[in-house]
């Protein structure tokens, strides 16, 4: 993408407590948008606690808003997939952060969440963001996610890896 600021590397890891769509359980996978992008993880056949622990890569355009969406299905064979919840990652944090370590990569860093647990930190050159998602519009269910933010405005070698 010609005017990609950054590669988001985008781990989810797993859902808990997720909605049940189909008699006892459910077969869940993970979409996310970012802008007009869209990616999506596998099914997890019966499992309302999935383990998905996968890596999925979506370009951050320069004009772009900087709000990854993320929504749960429920992959039904013969009929339309079931939603199972939504949420929303505010990217301008992590962005920030991105931005700060390249002025002064020799900073620390590690800004805090509202309870006082760090949120965004820099781990091996990268700034990386640990998310425990609350899924709205459903009854319960939250996914654990990993960010990583890869700068492509800068050519250092830290970001090679």
């Amino acid at each position: 993408m010609a005017d990609a600021v950054a590669i988001l590397k985008l781990r989810i890891i797993k859902g808990t407590n997720l909605a049940v769509r189909d008699l006892w359980t459910s077969d869940p996978y993970v979409v996310v948008r970012l802008g007009h992008q869209k990616v999506k993880t596998r099914v997890i056949k019966k499992n309302l606690n999935p383990l998905w622990d996968e890596e999925l890569s979506l370009f951050v355009p320069q004009s772009q808003p900087r709000v990854l969406k993320l929504e749960v299905f429920d992959k039904d064979r013969l009929s339309r997939d079931d939603h199972m919840g939504n949420g929303e990652v505010d990217l301008r944090d992590l962005e920030n952060a991105a931005g700060m370590l390249k002025t002064n990569p020799s900073q620390s860093l590690a800004l805090k969440n509202k309870e006082g647990s760090p949120c965004i930190k820099c781990v091996d050159g990268h700034v990386v963001q640990e998310v425990c998602l609350k899924l709205h519009n459903v009854e319960s269910g939250q996914l654990d996610l990993h960010i990583k933010w890869v700068d492509l405005t800068d050519k250092s070698p830290i970001l090679s890896s």
